[in-house]
């Protein structure tokens, strides 16, 4: 049994590395989702103990940001704020900060994925309309949504779950991570101008996909503001929230209900636009983690690492680590697979981890949800961003803002050096 538990495991974690397996139509997801089932099947599981692993106040919160988000794209605001971002200022530099800013900011509340997600398509045909190559703009949105998802707890779904994990305050949380977050918002606007400078035209036919908007200029979008307002209200309510003692999941359901009750938007729609493909993928990652941990060999595992000295408690240990495990089975599944294997890191451990490792997702496009998202929205609107052209931005980006965060780490007494 423990054989098997251990083949579904590394199946499971290498298919979460390459997206898919070679010849099948079945993404992370439904890799994942398998690999539960088949658990439950051979009865390394029981339907009891699959409930157990699930954290279900993280779903909670991950579910409710969607519909709070869900509400600002019924106001038609990810449209609207899109095509303003691309019609915004004349210069390239500006229209590439304003970029970042928006991206970063909107991330750091209402999740990076969900804002990506809404964002890329319109921003294609904004900037398509202008005779100016989204690709750099791209590359910037992705990586300042991840960045700056970076300075909240509940900014991006990795964070969410340690947040939940450890039990840790919102503004606490903002105190530790936002510097680091706001630096590599500057780091990701630096390198992708400093990368594209002069080269922010219109882009040549091999970059243009069939199909591609932008033809005879971007169709103005009307912003419902009463929905709006709306969405803008409820934030401003969750974020009150947050500052007492309600358990932060009680407070998002508590604002996703209130969201669902309108005489306009119907809540069958609003429920629509959650994506129930990210919280199956928890589900089952957590009951595959707790199915391994049932073996007793990542007890076992990090017991010889605490001998040998090597607990990620220690920025020189996770470092390396974010970086190797985001960039090869993605960022989400790594911090699953870590609080799972660990169950009692310090707190300061936690702040490095939650910055580490949305950081490190910046450094190639697998990295992070983020990313893929950018990549096939913007495949959907025509335009290719290749994997070697988001990997010169990428990498240098992703050491600098690590780098940073590193010092930053370190010189404030959260988490030693070695």
């Amino acid at each position: 049994m423990t054989l098997t538990v251990v083949a579904l495991f590394v199946v499971t974690y290498v298919g979460m590395a390459l997206g898919r397996f070679p010849g099948l139509r079945i993404d992370r997801t439904g890799i994942a989702l398998v690999a539960a089932i088949l658990l439950l099947a051979i009865g390394a599981l029981e339907s009891g103990q699959v409930t157990e692993a699930i954290d279900f106040p993280t779903l909670f919160i991950l579910f409710g940001l969607m519909v709070l988000s869900a509400q600002y794209a019924a106001s038609g605001f990810y449209d609207w704020c899109a095509l303003r971002v691309a019609q915004a200022a004349r210069s390239p530099a500006r229209l590439l900060a304003v970029t970042v800013a928006v991206g970063g900011g909107l991330s750091a509340i209402l999740a990076n994925d969900v804002v990506v997600f809404a964002m890329t398509p319109m921003l294609c045909v904004g900037l398509l309309a202008r005779r100016l190559d989204p690709r750099p703009y791209l590359i910037g949105l992705a990586g300042a949504a991840n960045a700056g998802s970076a300075a909240t707890v509940i900014g991006n779904p990795q964070n969410i779950l340690i947040g939940q994990m450890g039990h840790l305050d919102f503004w606490r949380f903002l105190a530790v991570c936002g510097v680091p977050a706001l630096v590599g918002l500057l780091v990701v606007y630096a390198v992708v101008w400093l990368a594209w400078r002069g080269r922010f035209g219109e882009p040549d036919d091999g970059v243009m996909g069939e199909g591609a908007a932008g033809e005879g200029g971007a169709e103005p979008v009307a912003l419902d503001r009463a929905q709006f307002g709306k969405a803008l209200v409820a934030t401003l309510v969750l974020l009150g929230l947050f500052t007492t003692d309600l358990p932060h999941e009680i407070g998002v359901l508590l604002v996703a209900g209130a969201m669902l009750i309108s005489r306009r938007l119907a809540s069958r729609g609003m429920l629509g636009m959650v994506d129930w493909h990210l919280l199956v993928l928890f589900a089952a990652l957590f009951a595959i983690n707790h199915a391994l941990k049932l073996t007793g060999l990542p007890a076992e595992f990090v017991s010889g690492m605490e001998a040998a000295g090597w607990l990620p408690d220690r920025l020189a240990v996770m470092t390396p680590l974010a970086l190797a495990a985001s960039n090869s089975i993605g960022n989400v599944p790594a911090v699953i697979l870590l609080l799972a294997a660990w169950p009692s890191p310090p707190e300061g451990a936690l702040y490095g981890l939650a910055i580490l490792s949305t950081l490190a997702g910046n450094l190639l496009i697998p990295g992070s949800l983020a990313n893929i998202i950018v990549v096939e929205r913007a495949a959907a609107s025509g335009v290719r961003l290749g994997f070697l052209e988001h990997a010169r931005c990428g990498i240098p980006m992703t050491l600098l803002s690590m780098g940073f965060a590193v010092l930053w780490l370190w010189g404030t007494g959260w988490m030693r050096l070695s």
